[in-house]
């Protein structure tokens, strides 16, 4: 017979805000949310709450914003809830004293079909790679990153126009559904875990810095092509610019490739009247949606309006 779950939530961004809001629709018991805790964010360095914070505030539910997970007061917080599951997304990786503590143990759900992109950024990592399909999983979680026995996992295919934002809502949308079908299971008590194969060639999906997002104009249209799809809307594939003189960074968020012959330098930037074209090592980048310095996001019709790339425009 099920029994109603007790749940503490652990999530930050808007991946794990859908999943806790799909728990609270599907009648379950969240007893706490855990987050973190308020930061300064953008220009004005103006502290900001996560998505998730809002959520739990606007919903009445016990809030704990630990900045040490192995803070003692914390630990105790977190005790008295007594909750059986822990369900964690998008968070931190978890003490011992934390994952351990509920009696039904905790779980997390991955944007990805573990064991493959274990790691920060699965979802970018899967088209910057080309990859033909991704999916969640749920798992226990253990002592190491995402390697943990698992409990469930679904796929769906990756499309060739797919950019990280609309992979990210897809996702978001079966890990809610998978969420709920993981804690029927253990509410049931009928969890049939399976350990994570050993494969030989792992890809992981190691944290974005700043320069994975630069485009190296010297590489092959479709690999350039999966680098702005993949870093696109966040955290966006850029590139210098050089012109007249002058220097200047330009965020690139869409582009269309196109495989052709020529003998241009790499980087040469060609502008037609309402078309601009980077040339790749076989074909061009056609750019649709960019940001110069300074402006907000615009399709590349709209840029022309008021900026012209000159002669001797090169992108670095």
């Amino acid at each position: 017979m099920s029994k109603k779950l007790r749940i503490v939530f652990m999530g930050t961004p808007h991946f794990a805000l859908e999943i806790v809001k799909s728990i609270i629709t599907n009648n379950h018991e969240v007893v706490g949310v855990v987050t973190v805790p308020d930061k300064p964010a953008g220009r004005g360095q103006k502290v900001q709450e996560s998505p998730v914070k809002t959520f739990a505030v606007e919903q009445g539910l016990t809030l704990l914003q630990p900045t040490n997970l192995k803070d003692e007061t914390f630990l105790s917080e977190l005790q008295a809830l007594n909750a059986d599951v822990f369900v964690v997304v998008a968070f931190r990786m978890l003490p011992k004293a934390v994952w351990s503590m509920p009696s039904k143990g905790t779980f997390n759900l991955h944007a990805s079909l573990l064991p493959q992109y274990r790691g920060a950024a699965p979802i970018n990592w899967a088209i910057i790679n080309k990859e033909k399909e991704t999916g969640v999983t749920t798992f226990f979680i253990d002592e190491h990153i995402d390697t943990g026995a698992m409990i469930l996992q679904e796929s769906l295919p990756i499309t060739a126009e797919e950019t990280a934002g609309s992979l990210h809502d897809k996702l978001m949308h079966l890990g809610a559904k998978v969420v709920e079908d993981t804690l029927h299971l253990i509410s049931e008590e009928k969890v049939e875990t399976t350990i994570q194969p050993q494969h030989e060639e792992l890809r992981t999906a190691h944290k974005i810095h700043k320069d994975t997002c630069h485009v190296q104009w010297n590489a092959t249209v479709e690999d350039i092509d999966a680098l702005i799809r993949g870093m696109s809307p966040y955290p966006t594939a850029w590139t210098n610019v050089s012109q007249g003189g002058n220097t200047f960074n330009m965020k690139i968020y869409e582009a269309t490739p196109l495989r052709e012959e020529h003998s241009l330098i790499p980087g040469s930037i060609l502008q037609f009247k309402k078309e601009v074209r980077i040339a790749a090592n076989d074909g061009f980048i056609i750019l649709k949606e960019i940001q110069l310095p300074g402006k907000r996001k615009m399709n590349i019709k709209d840029v022309l309006n008021g900026f012209e790339f000159q002669s001797d425009a090169k992108a670095l």
